[in-house]
């Protein structure tokens, strides 16, 4: 099956229930595991790419590369969207001419009416296209490649509007955050988002910051019209625990244990474990 926009398979998700996951991709490794074990879980997927790890993987048009090839070369057949995560407005229009199939432009640190305008502009030239768009208002907090969040809680109103631009998915800050959740977090702010599920007409809604957010917590938002729920940190933490054990114990001095391909696998493994766990909470296998 082609790579795909995320549309279809986010408003087949809304309307029927459950939730896709965006994966961030962030070398070959990553791209393997995700891509075998959504197939192996015939579960949908958003691999989400933002402009540094774009950067750190040899640029746009490398990373379509690199993802076309390993796709074909499993055969997988469910639905697979590449999706641009927190893009810029230049990098937005890099990622499209690269060949994204799907774009998040995250306007949320301009000025509201700034925000409304080149969203606008981004939904226009990536329709064109065929190509998903996401819109952001309310920041995200925490950073996510440099890019830096309060996590302010959105306005209904200016929800209404930035979803009135045609946007296929839509993320409202409601007090998640990106990378893992300090003790001291108050939770996800529900009545924002239902406010918001009801001003912007059905558009799938999407939850940054899926690392660490408790499990009834999820499945609650994913009953209020989260569609797509952003996971990163904690395959980064899986990949980097699984490595680390396996150089203390020595195994890299082991034989041939120094090869990449053997140092990276329990990383490798751990990453695809991360996967199937989030794949069945979020509701997707088996719905591709």
């Amino acid at each position: 099956m082609a790579l795909v926009s995320a549309r279809d398979m986010l408003l087949k998700a809304n309307k029927d229930g459950y939730g896709i996951a965006q994966i961030n991709i962030n070398n070959l490794e990553w791209i393997k595991a995700t891509l075998e074990e959504v197939q192996a879980l015939q579960s949908p997927v958003i691999l989400g790419v933002s402009e540094g790890a774009a950067k750190y993987m040899g640029g746009y048009r490398n990373v379509m590369g690199m993802v076309r090839e390993v796709h074909d070369f499993l055969g997988v057949t469910v639905p697979v969207a590449v999706h641009l995560d927190h893009g810029s407005f230049d990098g937005a229009q890099k990622a499209l001419a690269a060949g994204f199939t799907s774009i998040m432009f995250d306007g949320s640190h301009y000025p509201f009416a700034e925000n409304l305008e080149k969203t606008k502009e981004v939904v226009a030239m990536c329709h064109a296209k065929g190509v998903s768009v996401e819109a952001e208002v309310g920041s995200i907090g925490g950073e996510e490649d440099g890019v830096i969040g309060g996590g302010e809680i959105a306005d209904p109103e200016e929800c209404r509007q930035l979803a009135a631009t045609g946007v296929d998915m839509f993320a409202a800050g409601i007090g998640n955050i990106h990378g893992m959740y300090p003790p001291s977090w108050k939770g996800l702010n529900f009545d924002v988002l239902e406010e918001v599920q009801n001003v912007t007409g059905g558009v799938p809604l999407v939850l940054h910051g899926g690392s660490g957010i408790p499990d009834e917590m999820v499945k609650k938002a994913i009953s209020l019209g989260v569609s797509k729920i952003n996971v990163n940190t904690e395959c980064q933490i899986a990949f980097a625990k699984a490595t680390r054990e396996y150089i203390e114990k020595g195994l890299d001095q082991q034989g041939k244990g120094f090869d990449p391909r053997k140092l990276l696998k329990p990383g490798y493994d751990a990453i695809k474990e991360v996967i199937r766990t989030k794949l069945t909470l979020f509701g997707s296998v088996n719905q591709a």
